[in-house]
């Protein structure tokens, strides 16, 4: 049988907020069986806190906002990336601040985080949404689609023309029953265009953005001074983006996802239609290790800290 996973024991960072600016404390604690992933706004009294459910999403500019009882917690797009490539099932996230850190932009430093705790296998039977029947959603030029597949494969393109991308990869596709979730997806980092970001700033938006914590190019060129880390790291942080949206259906997906120029509001959007059409669906568990589809195989929990 495969069973759910939380931390072995707590684990505490520090950084600044992507959009805010502001510091914040982040603190990942062990959970039970079934209690799934919930952030908590430990700054507030009470505290508040919000289940990550796509429903809970009522702010998608430039990232995926929760909101519950009049409080927010944005950013959370990376660090659920991470938590969903690591195969973990129940957390705790307690947070200082209005936003999860973004850290270097990417979801590396969270693997890391998550690793460096351990992974604690509990005796509940991991539950899996299998997507049974296409779903589909355009806005524009703009598409995403969910449909059946015996795993999950993430195929993403954008379509932006800049001489910094020129001879970069637009398009990739990744599919996990032989991808690596940490080699080939975590370390991309999110990005932007100056031009853009001092518009956001304008907006009260990025006041904590940096080379540090993000791609940034000019009219010509990365501004970031190692530039890409691989040829097709933009694209491949919308992977990252869509993972972290996708976990928000509050399981692991069982299918396949395909968009273009797709982004945090398109995700969101298709994911509550999966959830709001109970025929598009069913759910899955694996009494054998060898019904699991080949994206899900876990690694065994005393190799987690070296994957």
């Amino acid at each position: 049988m495969l069973f759910q996973r939380t931390l072995a024991q707590t684990i505490r960072a520090t950084g600044v907020g992507l959009h805010s600016g502001n510091k914040v404390e982040l603190t990942l604690r062990p959970a039970p069986a079934d209690h799934g992933i919930v952030f908590r706004r430990v700054d507030l009294d009470p505290p508040v806190s919000f289940k990550a459910d796509a429903r809970l999403v009522h702010d998608t500019r430039m990232c995926t906002a929760l909101e519950c009882d009049g409080a927010r917690v944005g950013t959370v797009e990376h660090l659920l990336s991470a938590i969903a490539g690591l195969g973990i099932d129940n957390l705790l996230i307690d947070l200082t601040a209005s936003e999860v850190p973004i850290m270097d932009g990417s979801a590396a430093p969270f693997v890391f985080l998550l690793q460096s705790a351990g992974v604690l296998e509990q005796d509940a039977r991991k539950r899996f949404i299998r997507v049974v029947k296409p779903i589909e959603l355009h806005d524009g030029d703009k598409w995403v689609r969910l449909e059946p597949h015996s795993g999950f494969r993430i195929t993403l393109s954008i379509d932006f023309a800049h001489p910094a991308t020129r001879g970069s990869a637009g398009s990739v596709s990744i599919d996990f029953a032989d991808q690596s979730y940490v080699r080939d997806v975590s370390r991309a980092r999110t990005f932007g265009f100056m031009h853009e970001v001092e518009a956001l700033r304008a907006n009260g938006l990025a006041l904590g953005g940096s080379l540090d914590n993000a791609i940034v190019m000019d009219e010509f060129r990365v501004l970031n001074h190692d530039g890409l880390r691989t040829p097709n790291e933009l694209v491949t942080h919308k992977v990252l983006d869509a993972i972290g949206d996708l976990y928000l259906a509050g399981h692991p997906i069982i299918g396949a996802f395909t968009g273009h120029k797709s982004g945090h509001a398109l995700n969101n959007r298709l994911v509550r239609a999966l959830l709001d059409d109970p025929s598009s669906f069913e759910w899955a568990s694996f009494d054998r290790p060898e019904d699991l589809p080949g994206a899900f195989t876990p690694l065994p929990v005393q190799e987690l800290a070296a994957a």
